[in-house]
This record gives C-alpha cells, sequence and structure tokens, in this order.
C-alpha cells in the first residue's frame, strides 16, 4: 500500500536542504532552476518559510534562517547521545581518538569526541573544533555524502590537519538530511587499513541505525 505524502512538505524540505549547501545563499530563480520546480511555487514555500524564520533574504539572496537553530539545537543531543556509546567503543577497541563531525555549511564540526581509556599518549581532539569541508579525513568523507559517492566506504589521510596525524572517517550514511562522518585520529604509525576501516565503517552503520 502506497504511503501519502505531502508534496508541499516535501519541496519545502527540498528548498532548506539545498540553501544549507550554500554559504553564498541562492535566489529564488536560483532555487528554481536547481530544483525543478516553478519559480511562483519557490517563491511560495520561501515566503512560507521565512514566516519561520527558517529562511532569510538579504539583498535578494536567500539563506537559511536563525529558526533552524531552534530546531537543530532539539536534534544535535539525539545524535551525540546515539554516537557517544559507539565511539567509546571504537577508542577503546582501537586505541585511537574517535570522534563524530558533522556538517555546518562548507565547514566540518566536531559533535562528539571520545578519547581512549588505556593508551599513554593519544590525541587530545576538542569538541566544536572546526575544519573546511574536504579537509581531512572527517571533512572528505563527509564529502562523499554531498556528491553521492558510494564507491569509497572511507577515506584515509596523513598530515593535512596536523603534522605526523593519521585519520580514517567513514560517512554515516541514509540518514536522510544528515551529512556526518565517524572517524579515527592518531599519531606515529599510519593505520593498518585492513584492521581499522572496517571497524569505523561499522561504527558509522551503528551510528546510522541507531537513528533510524
Amino acid at each position: 500500500m502506497a504511503v501519502e505524502t505531502s508534496q508541499t512538505l516535501d519541496r519545502g524540505i527540498r528548498v532548506l536542504e539545498a540553501l544549507s549547501r550554500t554559504t553564498d545563499g541562492l535566489t529564488v530563480t536560483d532555487l528554481a532552476h536547481q530544483l525543478g520546480m516553478n519559480r511562483t511555487v519557490v517563491h511560495r514555500l520561501v515566503a512560507t518559510l521565512e514566516l519561520h524564520a527558517l529562511v532569510r533574504r538579504t539583498g535578494g539572496r536567500l539563506r537559511i534562517g536563525a529558526g533552524m537553530l531552534q530546531l537543530s539545537g532539539s536534534v544535535l543531543p539525539i545524535l551525540r547521545d546515539a554516537a557517544v556509546p559507539v565511539l567509546r567503543e571504537l577508542a577503546d577497541t582501537l586505541g585511537c581518538t574517535a570522534h563524530l563531525t558533522v556538517a555546518d555549511g562548507e565547514e566540518a564540526v566536531a559533535l562528539a569526541v571520545v578519547e581512549p581509556t588505556w593508551t599513554d599518549f593519544h590525541v587530545a581532539y576538542r569538541v566544536g573544533s572546526r575544519h573546511p569541508i574536504g579537509h581531512g579525513a572527517s571533512g572528505r568523507a563527509i564529502r562523499l555524502l554531498r556528491e553521492g559517492d558510494t564507491e569509497h566506504a572511507f577515506v584515509v589521510t596523513t598530515g593535512e590537519r596536523h603534522s605526523g596525524a593519521h585519520g580514517l572517517a567513514a560517512p554515516v550514511r541514509d540518514v536522510p538530511g544528515l551529512h556526518a562522518a565517524i572517524g579515527v585520529v592518531t599519531l606515529g604509525a599510519p593505520f593498518d587499513d585492513a584492521v581499522v576501516a572496517p571497524r569505523v565503517v561499522r561504527a558509522a552503520a551503528d551510528v546510522a541505525a541507531a537513528l533510524a
């Protein structure tokens, strides 16, 4: 039996998703072209979203509004709670600092970090630290999601963010609207990808399952 859905709500969500992917904003014409919608329809959707402060208009360009902060502020603790047990197991199993990183516009932000409990030395990674999307293992993993890349299951980097640091991250897939990655970082010897990568990919899948 087919499930009935709201076309208007679906279109509104698509508008928000499109605006969340840009830092320079989009015009109504840009949105209509990008989403394949009639310009009049987009104009009405935007007007409604503006009433709820979910979209703001500056000089004819549209951007995500401050009202989204209230919504995201309610969701982020749920995401963090789902990830922390997975990160704790990952950190103690591998002896590496494990983290959940989420996209915020064109930046990647560390939302949750768990350090291993038994190691003498490990990487200190601050919650709230930011770096550009596409930079570092977690940023590159998030880019995989944004580009719809399903061929690569994980990303490995060395020294991109800090000299001598090795990172490995996997995107959290199949959670609509979420651009996030689970990653680990260490100093010293590079990762044994055959051992570490499957565990990180599994951890990303476990976080996705916890949010389902």
